[in-house]
Order: C-alpha cells, then sequence, then structure tokens
C-alpha cells in the first residue's frame, strides 16, 4: 500500500473470473471428478473450491506481471492497480498491462474498472497520491459505536445498575467497564 504513494494517477481493475481463467493440465483433470445425477464430470478450469486455488492464480499474476509490479503496478490475487507518478505515463503504463493481459487470454471485469483516477478503492482501502487514507464507511460504524457508548455513560449517571443492564451490550462489542470509565 505504501508504493503506491506519490502517484498522480490510477487505474483499478479486477479480472474476470479470474481462478476460471487458468485451464486445468488434461492429466490432472481426473482429481477434480464430481458425480451428479446426470453423470460423471471433472472440470476443465480451475474451480474457485479447489485446493490451492488462491495460491496457483496468485503466483500466475505475480508470474505474467513480473516486470511491472511495484513499478507500475500491484497486483493481489485478481485486483489489479496501474499507478503513474505522472499523468503523461499513466497511458504508456495501461498499454504495458493490457499488452500483457492479451497476450495471456485474460479478461477485465468492465463492471469492477476505474481509469485514470486519482484516489479509490484497492483492497479495501482508500488510496490516494498522499498513500492510505481512512474508508468513511468502516470508520463511520466505530464513530457510531463511540457515540452510543458514550450516551451509555452519561445515562449511568442517573440510573442505577445502568451499566450492569447494559454489560450484555458491552460484552458483545468486546469492550471492558474499566475501558469505559
Amino acid at each position: 500500500m505504501d508504493a503506491i504513494a506519490g502517484h498522480e494517477l490510477l487505474s483499478f481493475m479486477n479480472a474476470y473470473s479470474g481462478y476460471n481463467q487458468i485451464f486445468i493440465n488434461p492429466t490432472d483433470r481426473e482429481h477434480t471428478t464430481f458425480i451428479t445425477d446426470k453423470g460423471l464430470y471433472c472440470y476443465d478450469v480451475m474451480s474457485f473450491g479447489l485446493k490451492s486455488t488462491g495460491a496457483t492464480y496468485q503466483c500466475l499474476v505475480n508470474k505474467i506481471f513480473a516486470e511491472l509490479i511495484g513499478i507500475s503496478m500491484e497486483v493481489y490475487v485478481d485486483d489489479i492497480l496501474v499507478k503513474s507518478k505522472t499523468a503523461n505515463r499513466h497511458l504508456h503504463n495501461l498499454s504495458l498491462m493490457f499488452d500483457i493481459l492479451k497476450k495471456y487470454n485474460t479478461l477485465l471485469n468492465p463492471n469492477k474498472c476505474v481509469f485514470g483516477v486519482s484516489s479509490g478503492k484497492f483492497l479495501g482501502f482508500m488510496i490516494s497520491q498522499r498513500g492510505i487514507e481512512a474508508n468513511l464507511e468502516k470508520i463511520k460504524a466505530l464513530l457510531d459505536i463511540q457515540f452510543l457508548t458514550g450516551r451509555v455513560t452519561a445515562i449511568a449517571r442517573f440510573t442505577s445498575k445502568a451499566i450492569d443492564r447494559c454489560a450484555p451490550f458491552f460484552k458483545a462489542l468486546k469492550v471492558s467497564k474499566r475501558q469505559i470509565f
């Protein structure tokens, strides 16, 4: 994430059915056999439920993008980020990435692609030229909990055993009585 700081333009992409783009070696297909009421079948491509699917896909993207990772790209499983220090360089960096995708017949999910922006979400983090920023969606839940615990603490001054009555609530939040006061 820190490697993304200082880049003027970013493009966020997601591989389309990433695992399903990897063909299984014909000699290994029998290991994926499953039975249905219509007969015996096996997978031709990697399936999500197979052992080591994630690791296999990560190895693939690391291998095909080896020359660009850390320089103009960051990749984690099927999430792809193209980064450029200057706006002038961004089209060139995207072109390099698209050439590799074309060479390996890898498809992107157009609904999950954003090109040439200054910030966006990558792996659940808000990323911008300044680096990692707070994700407002996640912070809102924390602020709401703090607000609620503050209200309960204020009410506790006027209601006997309020903390005892709210103990299940605080236990659910994994907040001890000592942390509240």
